[in-house]
């Protein structure tokens, strides 16, 4: 059997459709998982133990028989503490075949199969009675069913589901409860991942500012949760203006409702200030009494030293529909409407109607630039450092008879392009939905008939299209939605390739090149997504490490994965070096373009990984890089571009573990850029 699976190809912008190795999806969803991050979880994994430790003894000590019911039981871990803390029997439920399957092995290598039974079904399917499933309905409920906005993975109607028909009234649930918190801040930083800023160009004729859409100012964007490393936010980067207050809990022992409904809390500001921010995380009580709690508490509010890294569960950043001025101590209401899935937020001033009938519709994108930019986007667009760079290189290449075409999704650049002189603007939208985009933007700053948009694929652009026109400048960030990682978006090149033949012989490219870039690092935290766990409190789970491992080696080539550093702290051990160059002023060449050498380490450090990242060289002398900002101390910590995310190609060396008594003094590297497919294939050794 074979399986189609989704994939941007680089050379020509698009999605395709490739068709795969019936086990290619599987593989994906297995080394791409977290289950590794969660058994690596020391808190929540300790918590969860004595959780059921608890709750075992309570249902013995009232003569009963432990029966529990472990619903989504991954590597069946928590089945087998609860067997190991005398349960009398567990029912493990898992639908993901290949874990249960795994979980079958786990159990059975741990010597638990007279205690547990795995079942591969839907919780939701699974039956009760002397020929069902279960035999009989448990007495404890135990559950890790969460995502870092607590209901995202459908805790809430898989807890409804198992209350009615799977578990006894009154039965113990471990966690016991989960608590929501929330706080009230006001960021230019993490609002500028939501709307778009007015953009200043000092053009020849004066100051231009170029706005966003009415449609866009007053749209409330995306429903879907931005959930960050709230941890790497720098206190600097927001203004706190309420307490931490808990907004919603969820008694997990009770029947649970998932249908639509509203919390609503009363806010004091404690300093006056824009709200924009919602800041959200959640805490679990394994325990009645709450003395066992697992908290993802941030770091300006969590009291304790130890500090537990997860990647799994995060923190969650909800932006209201519209910034709301408030005043110290003039109090506000927080509405918190959710679905079985989502959550969303809005705040109202204190007044006599705000009892009325609260809408707890999800919020729905009108203007469609939150379709079209994702967050990370916005942020870029809003950086008026990166904008400034644009600018100065427009300026140098820019003629009064320039006839310019613009190759990037949802760009800024053609307006930048008009401003500062350009006789005339063409620019190529690739989809409908930046078609639209632009068109609002272009109309909102009087340019619909300055600028004119082309919906066509380069290589179907005709001279029509261009109004016989020659292009003399060719630009582009280069920026396309569907990539993935940081060299996709070499598209340009292709794109520029295609374009060739309307292109004037003095043409000037902008960027004239990008060049591929890379550097050893060693991981503070991220490491730990690939590293084998072996040993968990006690259980051995190794038949886990060789699935993900044998997972990791089902492609060829291993392939590096994209992750935004700057929420994963790194040092760098080498130092940065280039490593391919693309040419834009030529069009792709047929033949591949590949490089080796050898990179010396120069800080002692666990060699984890390589990170790549592209660089491109606007004009001879103005470039931006969408990786390395800096390394900014003798210590080798990394500060990254904070709109991209960058390639890390993690070493084999971290995934098998090896205690390396001498530590590599270089590391070698082959990569090879295929330039029919647009792919970049690597390989590294450790000397």
């Amino acid at each position: 059997m074979k399986t189609f699976c989704g994939r941007a190809n680089p050379t020509t912008g698009a999605m395709e459709w490739l068709e795969e190795d019936e086990n290619y999806d599987y593989h994906q969803e297995i080394a791409r998982s977290r289950y590794a991050d969660m058994l690596h979880d020391k808190d929540r994994n300790m918590k969860y133990y004595q959780g059921i430790r608890a709750a075992v003894s309570r249902v013995k000590d009232r003569g009963e028989k432990a029966i529990v019911l472990d619903i989504g039981t991954g590597t069946g871990l928590l089945s087998m503490m609860a067997a190991s803390a005398g349960a009398d029997f567990c029912y493990a439920i898992e639908v993901f075949k290949p874990m249960a399957n795994a979980a079958v092995k786990i159990v059975e290598k741990n010597g638990f199969c007279d205690k547990i039974k795995v079942i591969n079904k839907h919780s939701t399917e699974v039956t009760v009675g002397p020929d069902g499933d279960m035999q009989c309905r448990a007495n404890i409920l135990v559950t890790e069913l969460f995502d870092t906005e607590l209901i995202g993975e459908g805790a809430l109607p898989t807890y409804e589901h198992a209350h009615k028909y799977l578990v006894q009234e009154g039965c113990e649930a471990v966690p016991h409860r989960a608590t929501v918190y929330v706080q009230l801040v006001e960021s230019k930083r993490m609002w500028s991942w939501n709307k778009l800023f007015p953009v200043r160009v000092e053009a020849e004729d004066g100051e231009k500012i170029v706005v966003s859409p009415s449609e866009m100012e007053n749209c409330p964007g995306v429903p879907s949760v931005c959930d960050i490393q709230l941890n790497q936010m720098p206190s600097s980067d927001f203004t706190i203006l309420s307490d931490v207050v808990t907004m919603f809990s969820v008694d997990f022992s009770k029947p649970v409702r998932s249908a639509s409904t509203y919390y609503r809390v009363q806010l004091e500001p404690v300093k006056s200030g824009k709200a924009q921010i919602v800041l959200s995380w959640w805490d679990i009580d394994m325990d009645p009494s709450g003395t066992i709690n697992c908290t993802m508490a941030p770091y300006w509010v969590k009291s304790t030293s130890a500090f537990q890294w997860r990647d799994h569960w995060m923190q969650c950043v909800y932006f209201l529909p519209n910034e709301e001025p408030v005043l110290q101590g003039e109090k506000v209401y927080l509405t918190a409407c959710r679905d079985e899935y989502s959550v969303w937020y809005k705040l109202q001033k204190v007044r006599e109607d705000s009892n009325a009938d609260v809408c707890v519709e999800s919020p729905v994108c009108r203007c469609q630039a939150h379709l079209l930019w994702n967050r990370p986007r916005f942020g870029e667009l809003n950086d008026q450092n990166r904008t400034r760079q644009y600018i100065k290189s427009l300026m140098n290449v820019l003629r009064t008879d320039s006839v310019c075409l613009c190759i990037s999704d949802g760009s800024l650049l053609p307006v930048l392009a008009h401003y500062l002189g350009a006789k005339q603007v063409f620019t190529l939208e690739n989809s409908a939905v930046s078609r639209s985009v632009m068109e609002k933007f272009f109309k909102a700053n009087h340019l619909e008939d300055k600028i004119k948009i082309v919906e066509a694929r380069p290589e179907s652009l005709t001279s029509s299209h261009l109004e016989d026109n020659k292009i003399s400048v060719l630009v582009g960030e280069p920026f396309f939605t569907t990539s993935l990682l940081p060299w996709h978006n070499l598209y340009f090149w292709y794109a520029r390739t295609a374009v060739s033949k309307h292109l004037a012989s003095n043409v000037t490219v902008l960027p004239q090149s990008a060049s591929l870039h890379m550097m050893i690092v060693e991981f503070q935290d991220l490491w730990r997504i690939r590293s084998p766990c072996g040993i968990c409190e006690g259980f051995d789970v190794r038949t886990m490490d060789d699935m993900i491992k044998s997972s990791l080696d089902f492609r060829e080539s291993k392939e590096a994965e994209p992750h935004p550093l700057w929420e994963y702290p790194c040092k760098s051990l080498s130092d940065p070096l280039e490593v391919l160059i693309f040419d834009f002023r030529e069009t792709v060449p047929q033949h591949c373009l590949s490089t080796e050498g050898s990179v010396n380490l120069l800080r002692k450090g666990k060699s984890h990984g390589a990170v790549l990242w592209m660089e491109y060289n606007l004009t001879a002398d103005i470039s931006v890089s969408t990786g390395l900002m800096q390394i900014s101390n003798e210590k080798g910590n990394c500060e990254w571009n904070p709109h991209c995310k960058q390639a890390v190609y993690f070493f084999s060396s971290v995934i098998e573990s090896e205690t390396l008594a001498d530590l590599p003094s270089a590391v070698t590297y082959a990569i090879n850029f295929d330039t029919k497919t647009g792919d970049i294939a690597m390989d590294f050794k450790l000397l």
